[in-house]
């Protein structure tokens, strides 16, 4: 109840706090839109508290069932699915794309505003004008959701939202699979992999395409692990066509055919067939062409708090104060350093855990996103979701707990920046749950008056 109580206070404050659509934001000064916010961040508090002790039973003598565990996630996530977006302004961005392939406009070309009209409106003043950064299965989603709809808002959120409700899904039936293979407590992976803040807050409150992402990338490797390698790259391509970081997953799937006794070449070619033969016909059949290779690097923005974009930051104002001519040339190196990094580390990553396919992938996709251009909240979902389903030991789970936790309040939940009042306002929230959840702790240990001695 405690979970519910949770997403529910997220789903009312975010009707006044949310992403909302433009003619229904409240000036931020406003009694709703104050309220709001302390509603949210109230419901943050006790959800990450009902995951943490549901943690705390996932260990005990007597855990949960994984069917359990499904249904305690279905019950946190229905307050989410009728609330306004939370968290970011991407989704609108989604459905404008979609708008713009479905008129035969180049998403990778142009940005939402040469679409123009409503839909356009709604999308971040700093995405507008930047092109998709999404494969195009991702996009033949979009553009299919935005011909059903008609560009009708209130039913593209919808429909977006249940996008990437049946990537939760996807993901939800790859988990346990994926522990059992390696050796791991499905409930805890469950538990870690899908219960958490992030994918709550970002997943479903935030209708993110990486959902459907990783549920494709999921169930890809869950089809190599069962002796169907083609199938698996075939899954793990349309994943990867949706969001890029999930070509990566065709390493694993290399690798576990090399377990199975298939030479390096044919494991390779097959693989690499496969992908090919798919990453042509998705791309006929959506009709977007190849332009998302060269776009990237539509997420790296001027304020990027990655960590090689605060590097480039800071070296770069460090030379102005210098008067260095090599100032406009800090970030871009710094970047460029992060990715010779990343190359660095997955090369030790594969070469250590080449036994542990599932792991090795999930490091590596924490890698990819930690040393990245760019970074948001739920890019470390990337990561976690795999690390919770093949993580050796207790350790590695805790703190990878302790990423999602710490990362789960890092955004305000319009998708705007942070400003002293509303950081108040925010702490105010969270301040006012952990009272009451005290207080309720308190009152658990108390003894009662029929059991106090006479």
């Amino acid at each position: 109840m405690l979970g519910l109580a949770g997403t529910a206070s997220l789903a009312l404050g975010g009707e006044s706090a949310g992403a909302l659509p433009a003619r229904e934001v409240l000036a931020p000064s406003s009694a709703h839109a104050v309220l709001g916010l302390v509603g949210v961040y109230f419901g943050l508090v006790l959800l990450t508290a009902a995951w943490l002790l549901l943690g705390r039973l996932v260990r005990g003598a007597q855990p949960p069932t994984p069917r359990a565990l499904v249904l305690v996630l279905a019950v946190w996530a229905a307050p989410l699915l009728i609330a306004p977006p939370l968290f970011s302004r991407d989704v609108y961005s989604y459905l404008a794309q979609g708008a713009m392939v479905d008129a035969h406009l180049d998403v990778y070309t142009h940005g939402p505003a040469r679409l123009g009209g409503p839909l356009a409106e709604e999308v971040a003043p700093l995405w507008r004008h930047t092109a998709a950064p999404y494969g195009p299965v991702f996009l033949a989603l979009a553009a299919a959701l935005s011909a059903l709809t008609r560009g009708a808002l209130s039913a593209g959120l919808l429909g977006m939202r249940c996008v990437a409700l049946s990537g939760v899904a996807l993901m939800t039936a790859a988990l346990p699979r994926l522990a059992r293979h390696s050796g791991a407590d499905p409930s805890a992976a469950l538990w870690l992999g899908v219960l958490n803040p992030l994918v709550l807050l970002h997943l479903v409150g935030g209708a993110h395409n990486d959902a459907i992402m990783l549920g494709l990338l999921g169930v890809g490797l869950v089809a190599a692990l069962g002796g169907r390698p083609a199938l698996g790259a075939v899954l793990v391509t349309l994943a990867a066509l949706v969001k890029a970081p999930a070509a990566l997953g065709l390493v694993a799937i290399v690798v576990l055919q090399l377990h199975a006794g298939r030479r390096p070449v044919r494991a390779l070619l097959a693989t690499g067939g496969a992908s090919a033969v798919t990453t042509v016909v998705a791309t006929a059949v959506a009709g977007t062409g190849y332009g998302w290779t060269t776009a990237l690097d539509t997420p790296v923005s001027a304020h990027n708090w990655a960590l090689t974009s605060l590097l480039g930051r800071a070296t770069r104002a460090l030379l102005e104060d210098l008067g260095s001519d090599l100032a406009p040339l800090a970030v871009p190196v710094w970047h460029g350093l992060g990715l010779a990094i990343t190359a660095v580390a997955l090369v030790a990553i594969w070469w250590r855990l080449r036994p542990r396919p599932v792991y090795a992938l999930g490091l590596s996709l924490a890698t990819v996103a930690a040393f990245g251009p760019a970074i948001r909240p739920w890019y470390a979902l990337w990561g976690l979701f795999l690390i919770a389903a093949a993580a050796p030991d207790t350790l590695t789970r805790h703190r990878t707990a302790a990423v999602a936790g710490a990362l789960a309040p890092a955004v305000f939940p319009d998708g705007g920046p942070a400003d002293a009042d509303r950081l108040l306002l925010a702490l105010s929230g969270g301040a006012l749950a952990a009272a009451v959840l005290w207080q309720a702790r308190l009152a658990a240990q108390a003894p009662t008056a029929l059991g106090r001695p006479a």
